[in-house]
């Protein structure tokens, strides 16, 4: 009877477990859907006069990275592989991963990683949540719906919209941009009761080469929500549709200071803009 009796205790904690999973899935693609849904029905095409007031630094930026003549398109699947860090700077624990991302900043993202070999780690991470499994069931990490982690994921968004979704920050509601140097301006973005200022350094060509924010976090040795350094470093730009995008990243949290912990480093391998209801080219 005892030997039963766990048995079925398992059984039912894996069909609860198997249930959750069901229903994060659920989430994720209906976020997925919401977010494809904003890209706007018919962009106007950029004009180098629409950054001419910017900081010259963000005038060389724009001029880089969107050509004239192209619709302002600003929500963006990615399909990336790298590795991902599961341990400490101490002990990085670097997998290798695969990961999809759509981006439709100030509004909100999805990225769905999975680990490859060994234990897998899989799941996503979004403005809203960050779920994460291995074995395909058993959490990990199943975090958010606060005002914390919602903080935290707008800098994320804010950041990468810089090297993926530019036509996000040109200047306009809950957009501006301000002079930091000669080859350097800060970008604030905003959306609601949220706000991020991002540090973008370019450079002679107007390439955004790395970014530079205070993340909302809590990944420090007291595991306490504060501001702290994270940025990153940003290469090999290729055009797509009009667009110049970063296709290596890599990231992490102390950026510029000696605990700088590079936890994440992709080679993007597509990058598509979804067209009005729903459908990426």
């Amino acid at each position: 009877m005892i030997v039963v009796g766990i048995l079925l205790a398992l059984g039912l904690a894996v069909a609860v477990l198997a249930s959750t999973r069901r229903m994060d899935r659920r989430a994720g693609r209906a976020e997925w859907r919401r977010l494809a849904a904003l890209q706007p029905a018919a962009p106007v095409s950029f004009a180098p006069a629409m950054a001419a007031d910017l900081p010259e630094p963000a005038r060389r930026y724009f001029d880089f990275v969107i050509r004239p003549g192209t619709p302002l398109r600003t929500v963006a699947e990615i399909d990336m592989v790298g590795s991902f860090s599961l341990g400490s700077a101490q002990d990085p624990a670097y997998r290798p991963m695969r990961a999809r991302q759509i981006l439709a900043a100030p509004h909100g993202f999805v990225w769905a990683m999975r680990t490859r070999g060994g234990l897998r780690v899989a799941g996503s991470d979004s403005g809203i949540w960050t779920r994460f499994r291995v074995l395909g069931l058993i959490p990990v990490a199943r975090v958010g719906n606060d005002p914390d982690h919602a903080r935290s994921a707008f800098g994320r968004m804010a950041a990468e919209a810089v090297f993926w979704t530019p036509a996000a920050l040109l200047p306009g509601p809950g957009v501006s941009w301000e002079p930091l140097g000669p080859d350097s301006a800060r970008v604030t973005v905003r959306h609601g009761d949220a706000s991020q200022a991002v540090d973008v350094t370019v450079d002679a060509a107007g390439r955004p080469v790395q970014v530079v924010f205070e993340r909302w976090s809590n990944a420090n040795a007291d595991r306490r929500w504060r501001l702290q350094p994270f940025g990153g470093r940003l290469s090999d730009f290729r055009e797509v549709e009009g667009f110049r995008l970063a296709h290596r990243v890599e990231a992490g949290n102390g950026f510029g200071t000696p605990e700088y912990f590079a936890f994440y480093a992709v080679e993007v391998t597509a990058i598509r803009f979804v067209r009005p209801g729903g459908a990426a080219r």
